[in-house]
């Protein structure tokens, strides 16, 4: 399998890192661009003529529409010259191409290692990778097929104008699309991870840019059902049918999505300011789990009748004081680190804690306080529940290989028989 990795972006290559992505609700590091590939040279002799032209066109077709949205297409909602979503047409050209691509794997067929494919990374130190294996291919458009769906969850996230201009909503309507969104982006990653690296060998693993490592996937597939449970939980804060037990077992959950998410990451050598900002969102939002779980945790104990569950309660609100604020200077951290971002208007379950968080703490202290001695009130938080997780990725299969390739194969088959005839 041939591999290379082209220069570092300072040395003036192909990648382009806008100094700002604008309001993130949803992080997206990047999408990697795939750049042209002459599959004529590869194939010409290989395969129908009409094969190689198909595959050509949709593939430049991708090339060219995410060349052109790649660097904006994370932080705004542009439209097609028909009013169609940019986001939507790029995923609709990658599913158009994804089962003709397929064919270069049919029954162990090496043609899946005739053709260079290039694409330009974002989170990994060398500014491209290139891979002699179509495996590379289809992995890398599974990863921007999903940074694609963030994109349009991070779109549908952002709070716009309503009839209070003070106080910019997202609609719930939106916020369930997002919930399916999220479920779609870790679907395509979940076959990632499970179906396709598995076509790699150990060596060609290592030889894979971390934008495509196994933690990577993995740590992007958790993000996207930590933030599905984030908005979940956000929804159950609106329902007077929800219960303080309900919200407890929710943020709780998103504490263990994001801190395997965070695990995923630690060891990866990421690069390139996407890398770094990439941790650093994990680590926002991993801490700002924490501050709900220990607060809905805290209320819970808190209707205990003993001194020692009001002690543990005092604790556990004091903890989800400390990481609210920690919360805060992890927020600004992501936010100043290259490119820049900002944080949208508060709204769902960061906006309900940020105004519950210090008021409830500081009026349970007191009161507490005031009803038994400081030894009777714990130094350190009291471990969080621990419940098995509920949200699952979509499950997603790679489509059947398109039915061109049977076509094709057996038109040329028959020709090749009828010229050695003569």
């Amino acid at each position: 399998m041939g591999c290379f990795a082209s220069r570092p972006t300072d040395s003036g290559g192909n990648r382009r890192k806008p100094t700002s992505i604008g309001d993130v609700s949803v992080y997206v590091p990047g999408l990697r661009i795939p750049k042209p590939v002459e599959f004529s040279q590869s194939l010409g002799d290989q395969l129908p003529k009409t094969l190689v032209e198909r595959l050509t066109a949709l593939r430049t077709r991708i090339v060219v529409m995410a060349n052109q949205e790649g660097p904006t297409i994370t932080r705004t909602r542009r439209k097609t010259q028909h009013g169609g979503s940019t986001l939507a047409d790029l995923h609709q050209a990658l599913e158009d191409y994804l089962p003709v691509l397929l064919g270069l794997t049919k029954d162990g067929s090496q043609l899946q290692f005739k053709v260079q494919f290039n694409w330009i990374n974002q989170e990994d130190e060398e500014e491209e990778t290139a891979m002699s294996n179509v495996w590379y291919e289809i992995l890398s458009v599974l990863h921007l097929m999903a940074m694609l769906q963030m994109s349009q969850a991070n779109l549908l996230l952002l709070p716009r104008g309503s009839t209070d201009v003070h106080h910019p909503k997202v609609s719930e309507e939106n916020r369930r699309a997002s919930i399916d969104i999220f479920l779609k982006a870790a679907g395509y990653l979940d076959c990632a991870v499970k179906h396709v690296l598995p076509q790699f060998s150990a060596e060609q693993r290592r030889s894979l840019p971390v934008d495509l490592a196994e933690g990577a996937l993995r740590a992007l597939c958790l993000q996207a059902l930590g933030q599905g449970v984030d908005i979940q939980l956000g929804i159950a804060i609106d329902s007077s049918k929800a219960t303080l037990a309900v919200k407890r077992r929710l943020s709780c959950e998103m504490v263990k999505y994001w801190q395997q998410a965070q695990d995923n990451l630690m060891n990866l050598p990421l690069a390139n300011g996407w890398g770094e900002k990439h941790m650093l969102f994990v680590k926002w939002k991993h801490v700002e789990a924490k501050a709900a779980a220990y607060y809905y945790h805290g209320l819970i104990l808190d209707e205990g009748n003993t001194e020692k569950s009001h002690g543990m309660a005092v604790a556990a609100l004091q903890a989800a004081d400390e990481c609210f604020k920690e919360s805060k200077k992890a927020s600004e951290a992501f936010n100043s680190s290259s490119p820049t971002s900002r944080t949208p208007p508060l709204f769902g379950t960061m906006k309900y804690l940020s105004e519950k968080i210090p008021k409830e703490t500081s009026s349970k202290v007191r009161i507490n306080r005031d009803l038994y001695s400081y030894e009777k009130i714990m130094e350190t938080a009291p471990t969080l529940p621990d419940f098995a997780l509920a949200l699952k990725p979509d499950e997603y299969q790679l489509p059947s290989v398109d039915a061109s390739w049977s076509e094709d194969r057996t038109k040329n088959t028959s020709n090749h028989i009828t010229g050695n005839q003569r």
